[in-house]
């Protein structure tokens, strides 16, 4: 049998790295089939090795809002790389940077960069820690921050208090601490606070769940966290490495009017470059060193190559604003002609959407929290996600990962996206 090249670098991929991938998700485990291995990117599409040509909605999972490859971002970079790529010193693009996250959020007066989202909020819990001076933190079902140990925590049977790891090598001991609500429900957080009272240093939360699919924040989720937070003095940590210019330059907190007392961001402020960053008023930050006594470092943070990409992406945020009216109408365009093609066909189909994040649910009901997304037939989902490979679609080979939409998406390729649509539900 001839194997098409793709399927040939796979093969050869498992021989020289873990899986065949440097990431879980890109295994196609959840869909089963051989991944696809990626070629080149050019705006709304990307090419594979057999130049197979695909609208891509994963986008790198979210920091490709301009599209692959931008003349603009690509200028920025290669300017840089002649002038060097690492310092191990200060670089003027880390002071602009940094003035242009400050300038989305207000909330921010000071900002650490690192080079992932994971390291990002691994340095904002123990921030967090230090500042209260307390162990414990409240995180929610289904949202993901990074892969650090005390974070791979699932509920434990019975009551949402009980955590166990969620990976093996993580020790019992590590994710004690961590305690488990459920996204949308306020009364699993007063309990939490109800049972340990003046021990919970934080509170971390995805604002727009985009590691369960996109799950919204109900009305009054958000504000009402917040004062749960601050009449506990614990810190609400706010995880916008998904979220952050997604929807707004100022991110969901922005569009959900909230200020979290640390903002975490990644992926989109490195242009597609790596990145991360946490950032939180003066006198949050200034416990971090060399200013204070909380201990993080990193010799490839802040690197002039991701600082110039992210300058590049974050300035045309800035001064287009009119570009965000574009993306969010089609993406609402695209859920409309979602749940028409879905209703006419008898298909059960739920479509979340915020701003420029979107995620069809093969679900009967709402979803509103990781319990109603795990109801998904996931089943249904494998045979659509190859039905949509097949007519020249790229997703997120899960159910439970948002789509992204970049400003490149347009009417033809809303077109052609229903058009396959169509007929990847009817398989």
């Amino acid at each position: 049998m001839n194997l098409s090249n793709s399927e040939q670098s796979h093969q050869l991929a498992l021989q020289h790295l873990v899986g065949g991938v440097n990431s879980p998700v890109r295994a196609f485990n959840s869909v089963g089939g051989n991944p696809i291995t990626a070629k080149s990117g050019k705006g709304a599409y990307i090419f594979d090795l057999d130049d197979n040509k695909y609208i891509d909605y994963i986008g790198s999972y979210g920091p490709l809002i301009l599209g692959h490859a931008h003349p603009v971002i690509n200028q920025a970079i290669i300017d840089t790389v002649f002038t060097g790529t690492t310092f191990g010193t200060t670089s003027q693009g880390e002071i602009v940077l940094a003035q242009l996250v400050k300038d989305a959020f207000p909330a921010i007066d000071k900002v650490r960069f690192v080079n992932s989202g994971t390291e990002a909020i691994m340095s904002a819990l123990r921030l967090a820690r230090a500042f209260t001076n307390k162990n414990k933190i409240i995180k929610f079902a289904g949202c993901y921050h990074g892969h650090s140990d005390n974070l791979l925590a699932q509920a434990g049977s019975g009551l949402a208090t009980l955590s166990l790891p969620d990976s093996s090598g993580v020790p019992a001991a590590v994710v004690q601490d961590t305690l488990i609500a459920e996204y949308n429900n306020l009364d699993s957080v007063r309990q939490l606070f109800e049972l340990y009272p003046d021990e919970v240093a934080a509170v971390i939360i995805e604002p727009v769940g985009g590691n369960m699919g996109v799950v919204s924040p109900q009305s009054g989720f958000l504000s009402t966290l917040k004062e749960l937070c601050n009449n506990n003095n614990t810190l609400l940590i706010l995880d916008e490495v998904m979220t952050g210019f997604r929807y707004h330059f100022g991110g969901a907190q922005a569009v959900y009017n909230i200020e979290a007392d640390i903002t975490c961001l990644g992926k989109i402020i490195g242009g597609g470059l790596p990145v991360g960053a946490y950032g939180a008023r003066a006198e949050i930050m200034n416990m971090v060193a060399p200013l204070g006594p909380v201990y993080q470092a990193g010799t490839l943070s802040g690197n002039p190559l991701s600082m110039a990409s992210g300058i590049a992406l974050l300035s045309l945020l800035k001064e287009n604003p009119d570009w965000y009216t574009s993306v969010l109408k089609f993406t609402s365009d695209l859920k409309d002609g979602f749940l028409e093609i879905s209703n006419r066909k008898g298909v059960a189909v739920q479509v979340n959407v915020h701003g420029s994040m979107i995620c069809p649910f093969f679900n009967e009901g709402p979803v509103n929290n990781y319990n109603d997304a795990k109801k998904s037939d996931t089943n249904r989902f494998k045979s659509f996600f190859w039905g949509l490979v097949e007519n020249g679609i790229f997703i997120p080979p899960s159910q439970y990962e948002a789509w992204f939409v970049s400003m490149l998406h347009s009417d033809t390729e809303l077109d052609l996206t229903l058009t396959a649509f169509e007929k990847a539900v009817s398989n």
